[in-house]
């Protein structure tokens, strides 16, 4: 059977080996004889020095080990950065993503002094309603102890079957003994819309965190519930939005724009140019649209920025995008595998680049310090005639810097003095709510609260000055204020408080009117070159 399973995955990489060598993820094309060869070469190599390593190498080797983390991950990198193999978990984790749902008690945890901690129950899911809270230290799971367990080992466990029991133990400041909850698991929504709510009368804000197979269907409830077609402004929020499935993207894009226009494109070596239409269009709800984004929206969410500012529909406003715009085709292997395999490449609706340069830097400068070309590579115009640039992700029509930790921030967030923690420094909501005081949704972080931060800044050796609490006062209150709101109602409502001094969102709301001017005007526009008239918005 081992040797089976190895014959298995030497298959896969040999056939992965030629198909990277000869294309056969696109058309047939007629190879020389010569390239025939090569490919035979290659193969024969591969296997070659397989069997060579594992027959004698100075300690035993895992051959699963070699081929699906050495070296088909080690092939797929001298392609591209996105180019990519998951294993059987990480394929089952990136279909979970896809579908938007698991089975689970829906919950998010993470590490924290070699523990694993409640970070957030998701509202309304089996472990909000059984009462687990943020800052739960989770000591069992059924009646396994946690200890020496990874966070994701103790994630695994909380997941299985809808309509099965688990029985989750924890520790609570504040409480002497553990508690012990008996959570039915259920279909757990991964929503892609975290929050949806009127910022300020008039000013709807949705937040789109991922592009799934449900997140049409969750843009247009959330646009529903906020009234869009009445709305004064709408801020949709992509930060930190890694993308997700095109479909996806191009539903989203079809809510915003007209219809017939065009969403997106992409081609390439083998993959033919396929173009995308608003099929539907946007219906008549034409409220002025801003949109968010910082270094880390990619993919779906440049492709519906890149189209709302080619088609001068709203304004982009943050940091200048990622950059990804090349197309991955998923590709189910055997063993219940995957490869994610770069076929074509993004282009807006003018013909930008999405993808920023990756040949000419390392995989560390793209990744992690985001190198953009010196010069912009080419230079389109909008449906209004404004310049915008490509080849570099989506640069914002208005450029907004996320606001900067300040040293003393830093300290407070290097210590977890914010967030909950089993032992040592850490969680001082955790502490406060131990008390047990009575929240309510009026509770701000008064004088009493802020004594009480100061004594346990002290009691954990957190050094402070006088000038630091001063200058720093705002943003700490603030702090509090999501932590407790988080811990009391629910992760959204503590996400509402971070927004109330948002630089970004506040930005959004002012330019508000500017978005409305552009959209009429390149609606004025475009009716003039047809020889139409138009309606103003």
């Amino acid at each position: 059977m081992k040797s089976e399973r190895r014959g298995i995955v030497i298959a896969i990489g040999v056939l992965l080996l030629s198909a990277i060598l000869g294309g056969i993820y696109g058309p047939n094309v007629r190879a020389t004889a010569a390239s025939a060869d090569d490919y035979q070469t290659a193969v024969r190599d591969f296997t070659r020095v397989l069997d060579v390593v594992q027959n004698n190498y100075a300690e035993p080797m895992d051959v699963d080990k070699a081929v699906y983390q050495g070296a088909i991950p080690g092939m797929l990198r001298m392609l591209d950065p996105h180019s990519s193999f998951f294993d059987a978990k990480q394929f089952s984790l990136l279909r979970e993503d896809q579908r938007g749902k698991y089975y689970g008690v829906g919950m998010i945890v993470a590490p924290r002094e070699n523990h694993t901690v409640v970070m957030a129950p998701y509202a309304g899911a089996p472990a909000y309603k059984a009462g687990i809270r943020p800052g739960d230290v989770i000591v069992k799971v059924d009646d396994r102890s946690t200890e020496g367990l990874s966070t994701t080992e103790v994630a695994d466990m909380l997941k299985g079957p809808k309509g099965t029991v688990v029985k989750i133990t924890v520790s609570r400041e504040g409480y002497p003994e553990t508690l012990v909850f008996t959570v039915t698991r259920d279909e757990i929504p991964r929503h892609s819309v975290d929050i949806a709510f009127l910022l300020k009368p008039g000013i709807g804000y949705i937040r789109l965190s991922g592009f799934n197979e449900t997140t049409d269907r969750e843009i247009a409830d959330a646009l529903k519930q906020l009234g869009a077609s009445s709305l004064d402004g709408l801020i949709l929020d992509m930060r930190g939005n890694p993308g997700g499935l095109l479909n996806e993207a191009v539903a989203v894009g079809d809510m915003f724009l007209d219809k017939n226009q065009l969403i997106v494109s992409h081609h390439g070596r083998t993959s033919p140019e396929r173009r995308y239409y608003a099929v539907r269009g946007n219906q008549g709800v034409t409220v002025p649209l801003v949109i968010l984004v910082n270094n880390n929206s990619a993919s779906a969410t440049e492709i519906v920025s890149g189209a709302v500012q080619d088609h001068d529909r709203g304004l982009i406003v943050g940091e200048t995008t990622f950059g990804k715009g090349l197309v991955q085709t998923v590709t189910p292997l055997s063993e219940n595998t995957g490869l994610a395999l770069t076929t074509a490449r993004y282009y807006t609706p003018s013909g930008r680049l999405i993808q920023r340069d990756y040949k000419s830097v390392s995989l560390y400068e793209y990744h992690y310090e985001r190198k953009v070309p010196d010069h912009p590579t080419e230079v389109k115009l909008t449906d209004s005639g404004r310049q915008v640039t490509g080849g570099g992700g989506i640069i914002p029509d208005i450029i907004v810097a996320a606001p900067k930790l300040t040293k003393f921030q830093q300290l407070l967030f290097r210590d977890d003095v914010f967030f909950p923690a089993e032992t040592g420094v850490g969680g001082f909501t955790r502490y406060y709510l131990g008390m047990k005081p009575t929240i309510t949704k009026e509770f701000e972080a008064d004088e009493n609260v802020m004594r009480m931060f100061r004594e346990y800044l002290s009691k954990h050796n957190v050094r402070y000055t006088e000038p630091e609490m001063a200058e720093n006062l705002d943003w700490m209150k603030r702090k509090i204020k999501q932590e407790v709101f988080m811990s009391a109602f629910s992760q959204q409502e503590g996400f509402k408080v971070l927004l109330e001094a948002d630089p970004q969102v506040q930005k959004a709301v002012e330019v508000i009117p500017q978005a409305r001017a552009l959209y009429q005007n390149a609606r004025k526009i475009i009716a003039q070159r047809m020889g139409e008239s138009v309606d103003q918005p």
